[in-house]
């Protein structure tokens, strides 16, 4: 069989998109017993945006993915590949990655792929999409994480509602002589595997909240070395953390734990609140449109939660456009 030669990835291009309402701690404690030191001591979070009836997984992955589009210089035909990471698609078909691709005007046919792994989906969908590239089967793709969190929560059960946050954050990939992605690290952890539960009648997800945070604060540094070994380099040579942004009491322990004194680590937890597959690209996104994070650096991303599932992969941020 003719099998192109393996060549590389990058990243061209950023974009995100979130609902205009922003809830906040202090409307929080008007719906449910809570207060902003309650949830800050806890969480780190002070804010989060909620998906008003216009916004759905589809809509808020359309915007991302239209802006990461135009941030890498591209246009829709451009794109060959586009998969959608989530865990609260709503129909199964047609599928968001379809939906996404018609509303950007791809009119090339795409392929397209929707993937649920939780919170570690964009981290899966990047390792797709560059294993596409590398051999050949495309040579650009469109990431997306995009979540509507807020649809499933119990808004009554403070020790989840105060967590979830509605979002999509993208990225844009293209072929690269030289690979600026890493080759992915990904596992799960079967006896975590009902940690974090979406029930049906009523639909609302639940987490063991104890035993997530006991993984996170033992486990999850050795599987975070791991993806920068499978890529060659060493910790030293990481200048961004960019974790699953469930927690500030995770974050934070773990990128000491790798060493982040001198790392830029995206903490966009504290004003997002946890968006699942979103989170990621999400924070990195934002941080990029600040123009906070470096450019041309190297990165260290890493999913966990639901399933319960990790991935991670070390990618290099894309240069400035002039």
């Amino acid at each position: 069989m003719n099998t192109p030669a393996l060549r590389g990835s990058r990243i061209l291009g950023f974009g995100h998109h979130q609902p205009s309402r922003v809830l906040t701690n202090d409307e929080l404690s008007t719906m449910v017993d809570t207060n902003d030191e309650w949830i800050t001591t806890r969480t780190g979070i002070k804010t989060r945006r909620i998906a008003g009836p216009d916004d759905s997984v589809v809509s808020l992955a359309i915007e991302a993915g239209r802006n990461a589009i135009a941030d890498a210089g591209l246009q829709p035909s451009d794109i060959g590949l586009v998969i959608v990471a989530s865990t609260t698609h709503r129909e199964r078909s047609p599928y968001t990655a379809g939906r996404v691709a018609a509303a950007l005007g791809m009119t090339n046919g795409p392929a397209p792929i929707d993937i649920n792994t939780a919170c570690s989906g964009f981290e899966y969908a990047m390792a797709l999409a560059d294993q596409s590239i590398r051999v050949g089967a495309t040579d650009t793709a469109l990431v997306i994480g995009s979540e509507t969190l807020s649809s499933i929560a119990d808004w009554t059960d403070r020790s989840t509602c105060v967590l979830v946050g509605d979002g999509a954050g993208a990225a844009v990939l293209g072929f690269a002589d030289t690979a600026e992605i890493g080759p992915v690290s990904w596992g799960s952890v079967p006896h975590l595997n009902e940690a974090v539960l979406v029930t049906r009648d009523p639909e609302y997800f639940t987490q063991q909240g104890r035993s997530i945070y006991r993984w996170a604060i033992t486990e999850a540094e050795g599987h975070a070395r791991a993806v920068v070994e499978a890529a060659g380099l060493t910790m030293d040579d990481i200048e961004v953390f960019a974790f699953h942004q469930a927690n500030l009491r995770i974050i934070e322990p773990l990128a000491e734990a790798l060493g982040g004194a001198d790392k830029y680590v995206v903490r966009d937890v504290v004003e997002s609140g946890n968006t699942s597959a979103a989170s990621v690209p999400l924070g990195l996104s934002k941080a990029w449109q600040r123009g906070e994070l470096p450019e041309d650096a190297l990165a260290l991303l890493f999913g966990f939660g639901g399933g319960f599932a990790h991935a991670g992969q070390v990618v290099r941020t894309p240069k400035r456009r002039a």
